[in-house]
């Protein structure tokens, strides 16, 4: 195996003149990203390029290439072994588009936030590669990949698309967390294996010929409804998705393949959560925190992270419309103490230091340290998600708690803080007095908080806690006030237009706003995205673990929903009237403390020109729960 010499560099390179002074003749691995270089351990070309280059592995970075040109593919030569694809952190169409399909503005991963990205940025990038290097691997990964390795549904096209690996010509996709992965791979094709005849690397996905998928025993393989199946029935969409759902555990789950028209899609089992020592040894490089030197603009999405700190992957709180169970898993990794501690000393002595950590978290702020005792030897239940009340989840903060007080003690250090978002159930569960010490040292004035709903049935829907649990955070978040110091506040989100929400759910909602104040920042509409549980329901109205059908919000009145969420702002005055006309809630249209609008102006009642809603019918008996008549394509 062919191992690198070369140290590892302040910057990997992306040009060929930094390829040149670094003494390297030929990449070993060449990085294609849609974002731009960013040199922290919360982009994935720069972890991933890093872990790859201390594995022996030389690595150059591609990012951002114009995709209309062939000049950024081939400024740094043919890989020895492969291009690795990706179309950055956040799905190239989520970052482009708004819930309402509009096109967004700015890119938060491009230098001065432009856009720089193509819509389905890693099919793109794949076939532009394999237009111009024929015979050279080629590995699809990252987030876009990850979640469209069946056929999925589409929100944007409003369809249902082929596996990414039936649309983009890639030799091997790498779901999940790829840094073990991609080194397996590049150990093996090292090793002299044909990356084509690479099948059995847990948390990888392969394509079999439809010839050979004939002729060969299926008896390895969970088998779903094909391509054509699920395009054309939602029963057979719905039943796909709950059968590789249950199939995404590292411990138990097994291959999955599923037929389209031309190739068959094989997923092999997810690879297991790096364990301490591997998880330390992912973040212990020496990363600049910065963006590569070559940019003369800001990259905006770097600021809010610079001096953040990754504490544990994986979230075992299974969220509905949330694809983390199916990406990162939901087998917490956590750091030793030592690591995270040792990482943020070297931020502290970093000239642009101002002594505030960020962040110190994961997808969910206080899931470190906390473990369940049956999931590296029988896996995670599969029919039930980890509660605080399960006896064999460890729900004690102590471990978090420990960590904290040591980072606060580091010299340089002035404030630790925990912006990722803390489950409010689990808090209530800790018997370490985690609460007051959060509220006392680690909340930046604010703290993000997910309840999410109200309404029990959309709660059960998203899979979330109620909102009993919720109140009772709130109640001992206030309680714990330190004294003389300034005050913090609870930022909740909430989502509307959720599969299972009515208009009159979100009437709810928006009472307890209004009562509570616990008022939004910004509107989050539920966008539907690639394999999520709340998205089958979307696209089949049927919820795919219990097989019944379920309400969703379509068109207008998704638009009267979202208005609902921000009430108190004039503009969405008539919407908000319009949907309380609907449910006949009236009297929530007045002056009166528990109003949430004032009545329609009369000078335009007057006028003649009376806005006419083409969502509320025009007669006295109005059903709170009917749906408007769709306007999308009909569905089988």
């Amino acid at each position: 195996m062919t191992r690198n010499l070369v140290e590892e560099p302040k910057f990997l390179p992306i040009t060929g003149m930094e390829k040149e002074k670094l003494g390297i003749d030929v990449f070993d691995i060449i990085i294609v990203s849609g974002d731009a270089y960013v040199d922290h351990p919360s982009f994935a070309a720069a972890i991933l390029g890093r872990n790859l280059w201390s594995a022996g592995y030389t690595v150059g970075i591609i990012p951002q290439p114009d995709w209309q040109q062939d000049e950024d593919f081939l400024a740094l030569g043919t890989p020895r072994l492969f291009f690795a694809v990706s179309g950055g952190n956040v799905d190239s169409m989520v970052n482009a588009y708004t819930p309402n399909k509009k096109r967004r503005q700015k890119d938060a991963y491009s230098p001065g936030g432009r856009l720089m990205r193509p819509d389905r940025a890693t099919i793109v990038y794949t076939n532009k590669l394999r237009s111009l290097f024929r015979n050279t691997g080629i590995v699809i990964g990252g987030i876009e990949a990850s979640l469209r390795r069946f056929a999925h549904y589409d929100f944007w096209s409003d369809s249902v698309r082929q596996s990414i690996l039936a649309d983009a010509p890639a030799d091997l996709l790498v779901y999940g967390m790829g840094e073990r992965t991609l080194r397996l791979i590049a150990d093996r094709m090292s090793a002299g294996d044909l990356i084509r005849s690479i099948r059995d690397i847990p948390g990888t996905c392969w394509t079999m010929p439809v010839a050979e998928w004939k002729s060969s025993d299926h008896g390895d393989f969970v088998i779903l409804p094909g391509y054509t199946e699920v395009k054309e029935s939602t029963v057979r969409y719905a039943e796909a998705f709950a059968t590789h759902a249950r199939e995404q555990d590292p411990v138990k789950g097994h291959a999955v393949a599923q037929p389209h028209p031309k190739t068959v899609v094989i997923q092999n089992s997810p690879a297991m959560p790096p364990n301490t020592a591997e998880i330390d040894a992912i973040y212990d490089h020496p990363f600049a925190r910065a963006a590569h030197p070559s940019y003369k603009e800001p990259i905006p999405a770097l600021e809010p992270v610079r001096f953040s700190v990754i504490s544990h992957r994986g979230c075992f709180g299974d969220c509905s419309f949330c694809a983390l169970a199916h990406h990162q898993g939901r087998i917490i990794s956590s750091r030793s103490e030592d690591s995270i501690a040792n990482e943020v000393d070297r931020i502290s002595r970093m000239k642009a230091f101002r002594g505030t950590i960020q962040d110190v978290g994961g997808p969910s702020a206080n899931m470190y340290g906390l473990s369940c005792n049956q999931w590296f030897g029988s896996g995670t239940c599969p029919d039930r998600s980890c509660e605080p009340a399960c006896p064999n989840l460890s729900t004690d903060h102590g471990a978090l708690v420990s960590l904290l007080r040591r980072l606060r003690k580091i010299p340089g250090v002035k404030h630790v803080f925990c912006g990722s978002g803390v489950r409010f159930d689990l808090a209530l569960a800790d018997r370490s007095g985690y609460i007051r010490e959060l509220v006392h040292h680690h909340v930046s004035g604010q703290l993000k908080v997910a309840p999410e709903h109200i309404s029990p049935h959309v709660l059960e829907q998203m899979n979330k806690p109620c909102i009993s649990s919720f109140e009772t955070f709130r109640e001992l978040f206030e309680e714990n006030q330190p004294e003389g110091k300034k005050r913090q506040y609870l930022i909740p989100y909430w989502i509307s237009s959720h599969p299972g929400c009515t208009i009159s759910d979100m009437i709810d909602l928006a009472c307890y706003i209004r009562r509570t104040g616990l008022a939004p920042e910004q509107v989050q509409d539920f966008t539907p995205t690639p394999m999520t549980r709340s998205t089958t329901m979307y696209h089949t109205g049927i919820d795919p673990k219990t097989m019944k059908k379920v309400h969703i919000p379509q068109d207008r009145e998704r638009t009267i929903q979202r208005a609902l969420l921000r009430f108190m702002d004039p503009d969405n005055a008539r919407l908000v009237r319009e949907g309380l006309l609907f449910c006949n809630r009236g009297d929530l249209i007045g002056y009166d403390k528990d109003a949430l609008v004032p009545p329609e102006r009369r000078e335009t009642a007057l006028s003649g020109k009376r806005y006419r809603s083409p969502y509320v019918p025009h007669s006295h008996s109005r059903d709170p729960d009917r749906r408007p008549a769709r306007t999308r394509r009909s569905r089988p």
